[in-house]
């Protein structure tokens, strides 16, 4: 049986690399779908912890991870047997180097350890949002070490992942997928890889189009936010609610999307993949000025809560150094555990580097976990009238449903609302 009939029948073996928040939805996906799957990992913890049925990520169930365990789903740190798969997905990080250049070794790596065992008769996919030409220039080349010819032997698509973590609105197979080729034949196979687990697919002319196409995404969000954080210290300025505003002008039915200011960008893709096609688009002698602005606006966001929350304290003839300031929320975005990013850790490094004593409180978060670049040896502080009131300051950086806000702000001296909770003006009350 042929790799495409194989696929339609739901008899192929698929297999995941990177099994954290964008591989391990598509991997329960194809699970659920009646797939063999193999989840590749270089965590051995989480390939255990996958394989006990633990998911290891809040909005993603045990007992999904489990019945996916139940249908053949098995995960490992054997790269050997990516051999085993029909398809190999690759879904690992792209992040930025401390130049905020492109950081490709995670997709670079992956590839070197998977390239001894490619076969004839298998499809290579990457997700992994990256600038274009990297799917021609980074993974073309790699498999045809392996004298595999791509369009013929193996086949090549590049497919960026459309995760939004936390979003009930949508799901794996309900967001449109996209999917470009390296040659037509890839991308009829690629079509059939994501249809039987993906309500619409897109097919895009080229793996370049595709890529261009998440950048696009992302930088739309990023340029958007970007001006409507400047918009917002305009009217700070001007004694103007910015949240009022934007929610007049969202009235406009036609013409107008409302974006909402914060303390900065987190996650994986908005703060990151800009700077992707910044950096690419030097090869060709230009300088995307607008991209760079809007993400040194957004880069510039932690620094003005933090001056907020210092003007505030000084007119409580307080200074930050020795001041207990409990941060409100660390994931980057509000019901998630997700802390990629996240300007909430930011803001808590600039407050420590200032002398203040800081700590948070994030019901998705219990204890701050390892991070590459951040350290803290903190857990969550449980939310009391009495530890509430105990500190100098309260900034509230992330605005997760499962907060009392009534509780918070009846005992808070101070609170640096980033997120606009707070509509109604109070003494207590400041707007960052």
């Amino acid at each position: 049986m042929g790799l495409g009939s194989k696929l339609d029948a739901r008899q192929a073996v698929i297999g995941i690399l990177g099994m954290g928040y964008v591989g391990q939805p598509l991997a329960l996906r194809f699970a659920s779908l009646g797939y063999k799957v193999i989840g590749f990992d270089i965590d051995s913890r989480k390939v255990d912890e996958l394989n006990a049925g633990h998911s290891g990520i809040e909005h993603i169930s045990d007992d999904d991870v489990a019945n996916a365990v139940a249908q053949g789903m098995t995960c490992t740190t054997d790269f050997s047997r990516a051999s085993e798969a029909d398809a190999l997905i690759l879904c690992v990080p792209t992040p930025l180097n401390k130049y905020r250049e492109p950081d490709l070794s995670f997709v670079t790596d992956t590839m070197n350890s998977i390239v001894p065992f490619l076969r004839a008769g298998q499809v290579i996919s990457l997700e992994s949002t990256t600038y274009p030409g990297t799917t021609e220039e980074e993974i073309l080349p790699r498999i045809e070490t392996r004298g595999l010819v791509v369009g013929q032997d193996v086949f090549l698509v590049y497919s960026p992942e459309r995760e939004d973590p936390g979003n009930e609105r949508f799901s794996t197979h309900s967001i449109p997928k996209v999917v470009g080729g390296h040659t037509a034949t890839c991308l009829d196979v690629g079509q059939r890889l994501y249809g039987q687990a993906i309500d619409r697919i897109v097919p895009v002319s080229s793996t370049r189009a595709a890529e261009m196409t998440k950048l696009l995404e992302n930088i739309h969000r990023a340029v958007n936010i970007g001006l409507v954080n400047e918009m917002k210290i305009v009217a700070d300025r001007m004694a103007i609610d910015i949240h009022e505003v934007i929610d007049a002008a969202a009235t406009k039915p036609f013409g107008f999307t409302p974006y909402y200011p914060g303390p900065g960008l987190g996650g994986h893709c908005i703060p990151i993949d800009p700077f992707y096609l910044t950096w690419k688009a030097r090869e060709y002698g230009l300088h995307t000025r607008f991209i760079e602005l809007s993400g040194e606006i957004n880069q510039a966001m932690p620094d003005y809560v933090v001056g907020k929350l210092v003007k505030a304290l000084n007119e409580r003839e307080k200074s930050l150094k020795g001041s207990r300031v409990l941060v409100l929320g660390i994931a980057y975005k509000k019901n998630v555990d997700d802390m990629r990013e996240s300007p909430s850790v930011q803001i808590m490094e600039l407050i420590r580097a200032s002398g203040g004593d800081v700590a948070y409180s994030d019901p998705h978060v219990p204890v701050f976990p390892k991070m590459r670049e951040h350290q803290f040896d903190l857990a969550s502080t449980e939310l009391t009238a009495e530890t509430i009131a105990s500190f100098d300051a309260v900034v509230l950086a992330t605005d997760h449903s499962r907060f009392d806000y009534q509780v918070i702000a009846d005992n808070a001296a101070v609170i640096i609302d980033s997120r606009g909770v707070y509509r109604t003006p109070a003494d207590n009350i400041v707007k960052a």
